[in-house]
C-alpha cells in the first residue's frame, strides 16, 4: 500500500494541488495529514477523492474538533499520527517514539518543525517520519511530502518529494 504523508500546509491549498499533480502524489492510495491546518486536510480529501487521516496542529487550536493524536492501522502497520507539538518534537523525537511504542505503534508520523526527518527504528523500535512542510519549509526552498510504501512485516520504503518544478512556476 502506498500512503502519502503531508504536513504544515497552513492554508496553502495551491501547494496541495501541486503535490497532487506530481506522479507520486497521484500514486498515494490514502493520505496522512499531520496538522496545521485541518481544513486543508478536508480540502485534500475532497480534491483527491482519497481517504485523509488528519490530526489537529497547534495552528488549529481552538477551532478544530480533530484529535491531537490518532492511531491508524494500514497494511499491517500501526501508525501514530500527530502534529508533534505535544510530544516535544522541536527538541528531539525520543518522547514521540516512546509514546508511539507505548500505544503499540511501529511508526510515528509528525509535523510541526517544518523540517524533514526520516529516522529508522532504534530503541524503542519505532520508525519516525516528518514530511516537512508542503507550504513553508524551514530546511529547503521547496515544499515537501513523502510517499511511503507499506507491506506487512516489512520496513517502510520512504520517498521524499520536493515541489521544485511546481514551485518554480509559482508566484508569491
Amino acid at each position: 500500500m502506498k500512503i502519502g504523508l503531508v504536513s504544515d500546509s497552513h492554508g496553502d491549498t495551491m501547494a496541495l494541488d501541486m503535490m497532487l499533480q506530481t506522479p507520486e502524489g497521484a500514486e498515494a492510495e490514502c493520505w496522512l495529514h499531520a496538522g496545521d491546518f485541518v481544513r486543508d486536510a478536508e480540502y485534500l480529501e475532497m480534491v483527491s477523492g482519497k481517504k485523509v487521516y488528519m490530526v489537529a496542529g497547534n495552528g488549529d487550536w481552538p477551532y478544530s474538533k480533530a484529535p491531537d493524536d490518532l492511531l491508524v492501522e494500514l497494511a499491517g502497520h500501526k501508525i501514530l499520527l500527530t502534529h508533534g507539538h505535544e510530544h516535544g518534537v522541536r527538541y528531539d523525537t525520543s518522547t514521540l517514539a516512546q509514546n508511539a511504542a507505548n500505544m503499540g505503534a511501529d511508526m510515528a508520523v509528525y509535523g510541526h518543525t517544518h523540517i524533514v526527518d526520516i529516522t529508522p527504528p532504534g530503541k524503542p523500535g519505532v520508525f519516525t517520519l516528518n514530511p516537512g512542510s508542503i507550504a513553508r519549509p524551514r530546511d529547503d526552498a521547496f515544499g515537501s511530502f513523502m510517499l511511503v510504501e507499506l507491506e506487512k512485516g516489512m520496513e517502510p520504503k520512504v520517498k521524499l518529494i520536493r515541489l521544485k518544478d511546481a514551485n518554480a512556476r509559482r508566484f508569491y
